[in-house]
């Protein structure tokens, strides 16, 4: 096999892509990118009664959001094409023939209704059926029957499907990148369906003539494929094709926020988080599931915060960029055991983000939404109001319940903060600091006013907390935000005298 790297993500188009497996092709990307190598995206489309419209342009607007870029596959092109599996259909039933003639696989002729039979049998005797060495001669193939009836059976155009034939006594041996050594015995497994009856290959037989034809050097997937990868290692010897195996990695499961079993979309419903990268519309139920970008998450935070879902380089660090991930990243890193996910963790990794968003950028978004919600303000006034707020929001939607008192007035106050704050005199009290900060001269007017209450406070022996909530409180309408001089510089004195006023007139009463 060729020295260059090449790995591929190869999701099936059956609905909206999980993170899961967002995690597994960042992984392959990593990889690859490290080794100067190629990263491909093929799709895996034999199993029609389970293709879903729209999945395809889904799977690929998902990697565009995330800055995922494939140097080959689906929508790019490449020398291995086509690189999905429906357009590559006629060459599969060569290579399952290639197996019954080297003896390596076999027709089977039974029907659903045949195998369904023995399967209600076993369980009534309280065993498990499965079609292996040890049953497959009381059943109906090729190796069971005599070959005249095995030839007029298919010359007569009866259904058949075919099946890899595992040689009964073998141990399965291989290594995998992330769990060692793996043996498995060949007498415990099952004769898999290689090529249906309805003229398609199954997963198992595509997956491998395609990986050995696009020249992959390493299988980064799942857990959930580790049972399937001594048929897999089978495969590749039964077509001589050994020397070119890929080496395998399987991936530990990302598990729901409990630890108890694998993350799934019931999971995000019930806890209110999302599961899918992008928001999806089921064509078929009209449900529409949440999704990262919809959510409000930025693509570099989804990135970051999936890549340390299962692997760490060692340090404390946390926040990586992409650049930065492909440079530190190694398999041999990757952690056996699933990792939990952290609904809190992912929320900090967007809060880290977005502060690095500069205030500009979230501005003009920010401007956009105010003029949409009718508030008429200046370009200026939403940049400082940007810069203060931001270190409080974890997500630029934020915004606005972080600030909306900079540009709607109160109509209420906070009424805990006010039986808390507002004691028997503070009105009067605030009617003769409002007095004062009326004849305050405009020029610094915001500076100058924290000064003279600083020292109006100090003289006059009051309580600093209480005078200074009781002005935050009727200028916000609560005792949030940033420090009151920023909040004053940023509304002026004509607006900041003109909320005192109202507020001592309206609690007053």
């Amino acid at each position: 096999m060729e020295n260059r790297v090449r790995v591929r993500f190869a999701p099936s188009p059956t609905g909206p892509l999980h993170i899961g497996g967002v995690r597994t092709a960042l992984y392959n990307y990593l990889f690859a990118k490290q080794n100067d190598g190629d990263f491909l995206l093929r799709i895996e489309d034999t199993d029609q009664t389970r293709f879903v419209e729209g999945a395809e342009e889904y799977i690929i607007e998902s990697f565009k959001w995330l800055g995922l870029q494939f140097d080959e596959g689906v929508g790019i092109g490449g020398p291995y094409g086509p690189y999905k599996q429906s357009e590559r259909k006629p060459l599969y039933k060569d290579y399952a023939l290639e197996l019954i003639n080297k003896g390596k696989a076999y027709y089977a002729f039974d029907t659903a209704e045949e195998l369904a039979a023995k399967r209600t049998q076993a369980e009534a005797e309280k065993k498990t059926f499965q079609y292996d060495c040890k049953t497959r001669m009381s059943l109906k193939n090729s190796l069971s029957l005599p070959a005249d009836e095995v030839k007029q059976l298919l010359d007569s155009g009866i259904p058949y499907v075919i099946r890899f034939k595992f040689e009964e006594g073998e141990t399965i041996e291989f290594d995998d990148l992330i769990r060692g050594h793996i043996k498995m015995e060949s007498s415990l497994l099952d004769d898999k369906v290689l090529y249906k009856s309805d003229g398609m290959p199954t997963y198992h037989l595509a997956n491998i003539v395609d990986d050995h034809l696009m020249r992959i050097t390493h299988v980064i997937r799942g857990e959930e494929w580790l049972p399937s990868c001594p048929l897999h290692v089978s495969l590749y010897r039964a077509f001589g094709w050994e020397s070119d195996m890929p080496q395998f990695a399987h991936l530990p499961l990302i598990l729901k926020p409990d630890g108890k079993g694998k993350l799934s979309k019931r999971d995000g419903d019930r806890l209110g988080f999302p599961v899918f990268p992008l928001e999806w519309h089921d064509p078929k139920s009209q449900e529409i599931s949440s999704g990262y970008r919809e959510s409000g998450y930025l693509p570099q935070a989804v990135v970051n915060m999936l890549a340390l879902l299962g692997w760490n380089d060692g340090t404390e660090q946390e926040i990586f960029s992409l650049d930065e991930l492909v440079k530190k990243f190694s398999i041999e890193r990757i952690s056996k055991h699933g990792a939990k996910f952290d609904m809190e963790k992912a929320k900090w990794f967007n809060h880290q983000y977005l502060q690095q968003v500069d205030d500009d950028v979230l501005a003009q978004e920010y401007f956009k939404e105010l003029q949409q919600k009718g508030i008429s303000t200046s370009y200026q006034t939403v940049m400082q109001v940007v810069s203060l707020i931001k270190e409080r929001c974890s997500f630029a939607k934020e915004l606005w319940q972080n600030s909306d008192y900079f540009f709607v007035r109160p109509a209420e106050y906070a009424e805990k903060a006010l039986k808390k704050r507002w004691k028997e005199g503070t009105s009067q009290v605030m009617k003769t600091i409002s007095g004062h900060l009326h004849n305050i001269e405009d020029n610094d007017w915001a500076q100058k006013a924290e000064d003279f209450l600083m020292d109006y406070i100090q003289k006059n022996e009051l309580n600093m907390g209480q005078i200074m909530n009781c002005l935050r409180l009727s200028v916000v309408g609560d005792t949030k935000g940033p420090n009151m001089l920023d909040i004053m510089q940023v509304l002026g004195k004509d607006e900041i005298l003109y909320r005192l006023d109202t507020a001592i007139e309206k609690i007053n009463l």
